[in-house]
């Protein structure tokens, strides 16, 4: 079945009613239920909900102590440490709208995304590269101040004392003074400052999208589309009592899908989350057996590394009841050696930064189909559109743009209302969102996602998605990872070229599979060359990057 006549809301057995509230708001009921309950596990110390809601109060009693108004942007630039919450939470409980940046950002990306958004304030760690990035964009930008909270106050005292004696190089020598200030600094004894939030109009969270073409933009998503898709995700747990649930956070929580999946969709339930700065395979094997996580969001090359460290044969994973795997389609052979090899259930999932994380997933229980995304989240709608012409909806049978109408879908983009007519299609009175994702739905509701327009090739007057070309040569045995892009060609305008990494172990030359693959694809998908790389392009949550490929190779 092609979803192309009308809209599509599919009605899923997790159908919820969902409660408009503010993210403080969702944060203050969670700790009112149980404030000793377990919210943050951090290299040996366990936070409490309580503890990390006070301290969320007292640093929006801090930012509105150095001038901090309602409406004002106040950014993260941290690794997965717990102020992140703090600082995440508390900033909007002073009525800050939060901004967030990769921990890998240069100095050059920090600095422009800090004058697009108007970040006043940013809050960093004492970690050299972090600490060193953000004093320079301090010092060439409109930015005003920059709180640095220690990394050993928030270790066990014993690693604690140990970094601040033995591992003096990996702390930051920070100068305080008037614009760079201590996070002890700035979370002040005294209670929040009162302001009142509107969650259906409020903005809660900037979050800049990967910049596929020129420029990041700030997706603006509100306290209501935040909280509505926790309460979205939080509806299709089917396991019983989410508070007993224990989350492995190893996706950054910068990243739209941990915002999402991890730490807001914790809060809502009153689970907690397992974290480690960033993803180290051995640190996450660890971790999932000491804390017994029982969920596990991740990107495939998450589960491809896991695959590939000698730990994973030993390590206990028996309390895992499902991994959610997202930010890029799953290669069969990983999805189906995973699943073999640790006996956990792992199914795929959808999500953009316009959705403010998840849009649609396979049940956790029951029937589900590989190599699809799954059904749409409860509340959500999609139709299909013509990929040539938005206006109009795709021809029946025929693939077409994912356009996705819903609660969580974000507000507009941070000062860029020219592109409104490029971002969201007008149907059946509604807005909705055009993903730029080409998909295909069946009877059941279930959704696969065929490519992306901006990456389809086209090849003498045919139009090629590379994910499929990809899909067919991940089948090879030897054949690890693989990123296929358009490249120019004399006769055909462009040809597909494939990009690979090899098992350990694999033994092929480029030559014979470029035949094996040209003999199981049609002729005009054929590709021009194989290139056999020791690695390929990833963005920072590990998905691999095919616009950084075609920067290097075009």
């Amino acid at each position: 079945m092609n979803v192309n006549k009308a809209s599509y809301h599919h009605p899923t057995p997790w159908d919820a009613e969902f409660e408009l509230m503010s993210l403080p708001e969702m944060f203050g009921r969670t700790v009112a239920h149980d404030p000793d309950a377990p919210f943050l596990h951090f290299l040996g110390r366990t936070y409490s909900y309580g503890e990390m809601y006070e301290e969320a109060q007292r640093f929006a009693a801090g930012l509105a102590d150095i001038g901090v108004k309602k409406g004002d942007r106040v950014g993260l630039f941290l690794p997965n440490v717990p102020i992140y919450a703090s600082a995440y939470y508390g900033a909007m409980m002073a009525g800050a709208v939060v901004v967030n940046y990769s921990p890998l950002y240069s100095v050059e990306e920090l600095s422009w995304q800090v004058g697009d958004s108007g970040t006043r304030v940013l809050v960093t760690l004492d970690v050299p590269e972090l600490f060193e990035t953000a004093e320079e964009v301090l010092a060439e930008s409109d930015l005003e101040t920059l709180i640095v909270g220690r990394l050993s106050d928030m270790l066990p005292w014993i690693k604690g004392t140990a970094l601040k004696l033995f591992k003096r190089s990996q702390i930051a020598t920070v100068g305080y003074g008037p614009r760079i200030l201590s996070w002890a600094d700035c979370t002040p004894a005294k209670p929040a400052p009162d302001v009142v939030i509107d969650p259906a109009v409020d903005l809660a969270l900037l979050q800049y999208t990967g910049g596929t073409t020129g420029r990041p933009k700030g997706a603006m998503l509100g306290h209501s589309q935040l909280v509505m898709n926790a309460q979205q995700i939080a509806a299709i747990n089917p396991f019983g009592n989410p508070r007993q649930e224990v989350f492995m956070g190893a996706l950054p929580f910068f990243h739209v899908f941990a915002n999402a999946a991890l730490l807001n969709h914790a809060v809502v339930s009153g689970a907690s989350i397992a974290m480690v700065p960033r993803f180290e395979t051995k640190q996450v094997l660890q971790t999932i057996a000491k804390h017994k996580a029982t969920g596990f969001p991740g990107v495939p090359t998450m589960f491809q590394a896991m695959l590939d460290h000698p730990d994973l044969a030993k390590t206990d994973l028996s309390s895992l009841k499902v991994c959610i795997s997202g930010g890029a389609p799953m290669p069969a052979p990983v999805h189906t050696k995973f699943e073999e090899i640790t006996g956990v259930r792992v199914v795929e999932g959808y999500g953009l930064t316009e959705s403010s994380g998840v849009v649609s997933v396979n049940p956790y229980e029951g029937t589900r189909k590989k190599g699809t995304i799954g059904q749409v989240v409860a509340g959500t709608e999609i139709i299909l559109l013509d990929k040539e012409d938005p206006t109009k909806l795709a021809p029946e049978g025929v693939p077409g743009e994912l356009g996705i109408h819903g609660p969580q879908i974000m507000r507009g983009y941070w000062n860029k209302p020219d592109i409104e007519n490029e971002t969201f299609a007008e149907h059946d009175g509604k807005k909705w969102l055009r993903t730029g994702d080409v998909a295909i739905m069946d009877e059941e509701g279930f959704l696969k996602i065929v490519d992306r327009i901006k990456d389809m090739i086209a090849v003498g007057g045919f139009k090629v998605f590379p994910s499929q070309v990809e899909d067919v040569i991940v089948e090879h045995e030897a054949v690890k990872e693989a990123l296929v892009i358009g490249v120019p060609d004399e006769y055909r305008g462009e040809a597909p070229r494939a990009f690979v990494t090899l098992e350990a172990g694999g033994d092929i030359e480029a030559d014979a599979l470029r035949a094996w693959l040209n003999e199981r694809i049609g002729k005009h998908e054929r590709v021009d060359e194989v290139v056999i790389r020791d690695e390929l392009p990833k963005t920072i949550i590990g998905k691999l990057d095919r616009k950084a490929l075609r920067a290097e190779v075009l």
